[in-house]
């Protein structure tokens, strides 16, 4: 364990290391068209994600590519980690983000957040933030952007008991888009609130699509469904995976309860 520990240390210490000399590589996109600075936060997450299996031995593993789908587009995803913060926009052309509106205030890092037109919003506002975060994320899906979200709105332990807002239904019925679902096991591997990092393999899985024209609660019961069901199996698969590498479940990653 010493020595996972050790190249987790490494790790991280190298993660902000890279990330400092991609936003310094990106100065020049200020004056160029947004796919600029898409193209280079693409390069960011596939180096990072590169550094991760070299450095700490932990794989990935990308399942259902074909089926995601082209243009317009809202990507409903698992949310165990940072990881999938910045490893799933490399798939899309045009992905868009709904985030803190504190981040755009982060000198560099948050001045390309509104280069890309991420979406801030004010959480403090309640419902009145919640209308205008929906409104603003399905204008920008309809001119063709690819809205990345995490329907339970933060990062959650494996394990813990789902939590899906209601805010990914009003924008799934504003949108008129198809919905991909995402499911992936990366909270064993890159826990939140730790700076281990566990090697194997974290498998992302890109599930069936689902088509626009479902009723707000039938979409929410569906896409909460077929997310879970599949992270559940991704999860327990992994855990074999961990018993067989270290004789046991590490002790920083989430025991099933």
């Amino acid at each position: 364990m010493f020595l996972i520990f050790l190249r987790a240390l490494v790790y991280n210490v190298l993660f902000y290391v890279l990330l400092v000399f991609w936003l310094i590589v990106a100065i020049p996109t200020f004056l160029m068209p947004r796919r600029a600075i898409l193209r280079i936060a693409g390069y960011w997450a596939a180096s990072s994600i590169w550094l991760l299996r070299v450095i700490c031995n932990t794989r990935v593993e990308y399942r259902g590519l074909e089926k995601i789908p082209e243009g317009p587009l809202i990507v409903a995803s698992k949310h165990q980690s940072m990881w999938e913060t910045f490893a799933l926009l490399q798939f899309f052309d045009q992905p868009l983000y709904i985030l803190k509106r504190e981040l755009t205030w982060i000198p560099f890092f948050g001045w390309y957040l509104i280069k890309a037109n991420m979406i801030g919003i004010d959480r403090s506002a309640g419902g009145r933030s919640l209308k205008d975060m929906a409104r603003r994320a399905a204008e920008a899906v309809r001119r063709g952007r690819q809205l990345i979200i995490f329907p339970e709105g933060t990062r959650t332990p494996v394990d813990a008991a789902p939590s899906y807002k209601s805010g990914i239904g009003l924008i799934y019925v504003d949108c008129g888009v198809t919905c991909l679902p995402v499911a992936l096991n990366s909270g064993l591997f890159w826990p939140r609130r730790t700076f281990m990092r566990y090697p194997g393999t974290l498998v992302v899985e890109f599930l069936d699509p689902l088509p626009p024209g479902l009723s707000r609660r039938e979409f929410l019961s569906r896409v909460s469904t077929v997310i879970e069901d599949a992270t559940n199996r991704l999860v327990e698969t992994a855990r074999r995976e961990q018993a067989e590498l270290f004789g046991r479940v590490p002790s920083s990653a989430p025991a099933k309860v």
